[in-house]
């Protein structure tokens, strides 16, 4: 029988919970966290072999009022400030952003900051970043892996439990409510059933073609996404239920990336210690910033974007096989997208490399914080710097075409030293598309109802809210998910043998 039908009989192998939670980033795990604080018992279900999500891809910045860290800096700030500037950002798409939704993060992401802090969480900042009109940005230390790290430990501690490797498949409704979610792991269907409720904190759909073709277009659904696993899952359950996605077609990108370091940047690596994270929180803050340049620069150079003004300055985007691609600066990810090759090199002549070899033109930025100079990608990473006298030289290098180059080029390939950045590849960072929800991030239907017992946070629940600006998707996964999961917890509903049970310990990871 289909375990999805409202009259399936439980089986000895389902897991038993008050809350379901789909999705261990960062709005899962504060979903689970919450959860189990408000009294319910929880089971989290993860598509991959570890919790993290995008939130543990991501650069790490979570912007914010009113922290310590404002005060120590003699800032005095405010959510309401925080919430008129963030329609700044929005510019002709401000008539479609959710300014509730806004509102529910400016006031609610200064105790979530602390509540992280409180987690072991450690930050450095605040950086600023206009059109805020206070330095807001937060940076967590070391890296952003300490979410996960600290969160997944909170959420065990608490007593959540989690199955891994676990791929949701489709949502179980009883009595017209939500009741489970029916999930594959190891082969084979199983059934986590919900007496008060799911949350879906399963992220956006930046690596699921058929949504990118269906929102975006063609050409879209050829450019991955950053984070392998996020393939829309919530969104596509909760549709099939009368949900509805709003802002399917907003992403960001596709923008250029650099070929991540093949065994990591040893930053990367670094543990999420909160000593660790403190000592670097206070060499940022006291130590000269020659000191303390190399670092935050070896990061920038293995995880930001090649910045478009190179194209504007004079580079020249060519494919794997050394043909030009031409498009404005904002669309030439766009544009290599569509060749076959899907990849490609930036070239630099002499004249134009001796523009990004020291200030004010960079080739890559952490906005208020530090820049990159080819000199730095040259020295930390050499596989994707290539330089040489000629451009037959520069193709060898790179495995392109002479030809072909020389034919991009024009009149510049006559002269000396050349330069190419590379492989560069078009991705999807995020996309805006997430199932419309009402304040209390209840999922919501065609007719603007609450689906009942079905809750999302993060991405797949962003309800038409934009996140424009660094730190505020980050922002809205810690606030929403703690929010879900809270209501979820105290909806009407059954038990599950109340808040310390949980049975199928088998599937824990």
């Amino acid at each position: 029988m289909d375990p999805s039908h409202p009259r399936a009989p439980a089986s000895q192998e389902d897991l038993q919970a008050d809350v379901v939670v789909v999705g261990a980033g960062g709005a899962g795990l504060a979903a689970a966290i919450e959860a189990r604080a408000a009294g319910a018992s929880v089971w989290v279900l993860e598509k991959g072999d570890a919790p993290g999500g995008s939130t543990a891809l991501s650069v790490g910045s979570l912007t914010c009022t009113g922290t310590r860290l404002q005060r120590a800096a003699g800032i005095e700030d405010e959510p309401l400030a925080h919430w008129e500037d963030m329609a700044a950002f929005d510019g002709p798409l401000l008539e479609r952003d959710n300014r509730a939704l806004a509102r529910v993060l400016c006031e609610e992401i200064p105790a979530t900051f602390a509540w992280l802090e409180a987690r072991g969480l450690r930050f450095a900042g605040p950086f600023a970043e206009p059109p805020h009109r206070h330095a807001r940005m937060h940076n967590v230390m070391p890296n952003s892996r300490a979410f996960a790290y600290h969160l997944e430990r909170a959420a065990r501690r608490a007593g959540a439990r989690f199955a891994l490797r676990a791929r949701a498949l489709r949502l179980l409704q009883r009595d017209g409510r939500i009741a489970g979610v029916v999930f594959e792991q190891d082969g084979r269907e199983r059934v986590a059933r919900a007496a008060r409720g799911v949350v879906l904190a399963s992220g956006d759909f930046t690596n699921s073609p058929e949504c990118k073709r269906r929102f975006m277009g063609e050409a879209a659904a050829r450019v991955p996404g950053v984070n392998p696993l996020a393939t829309g899952d919530g969104q596509r359950m909760a549709e099939g239920l009368g949900a509805v996605v709003l802002h399917g077609d907003l992403a960001l990108g596709p923008e250029l990336r650099f070929a991540p370091p093949g065994a990591g940047s040893w930053v990367r690596r670094l543990p999420p210690s909160p000593l660790l994270g403190a000592g670097m929180a206070w060499a940022l803050r006291t130590l000269p910033a020659s000191w303390i340049r190399p670092f935050i620069v070896r990061f920038i150079a293995t995880a930001l974007a090649p910045s478009l003004e190179m194209f504007e300055l004079g580079a020249l985007l060519v494919d794997a096989r050394g043909h030009a691609v031409t498009a404005p600066g904002a669309q030439l990810a766009a544009a290599l997208a569509e060749g076959e090759a899907g990849s490609g090199f930036i070239v630099l002549d002499q004249a134009t490399a001796k523009l990004f070899r020291g200030p004010p033109h960079a080739v890559s930025t952490a906005p208020g914080i530090a820049y990159a100079y080819l000199d730095d990608y040259a020295r930390i990473r050499p596989r994707i710097h290539f330089e040489a006298d000629s451009v037959a030289g520069l193709a060898a290098a790179c495995g392109m075409s002479a030809a072909a180059l020389q034919a991009a080029l024009g009149t510049r390939g006559q002269g000396r030293g050349f330069i190419a950045l590379g492989p560069v590849r078009p991705v999807f960072v995020h996309s805006e598309g997430g199932l419309a929800v009402d304040p209390e991030h209840r999922v919501l239907d065609r007719q603007a109802r609450p689906l009942p017992g079905l809750y999302a946070a993060g991405s797949v629940g962003q309800g038409g809210l934009l996140l424009k600006g660094h730190g505020h998707h980050l922002a809205w996964a810690f606030v929403s998910g703690r929010r879900a999961g809270r209501n979820a917890a105290l909806a009407a509903g059954g038990t599950a043998g109340g808040a310390g049970s949980a049975r199928g310990h088998a599937a824990d990871g």
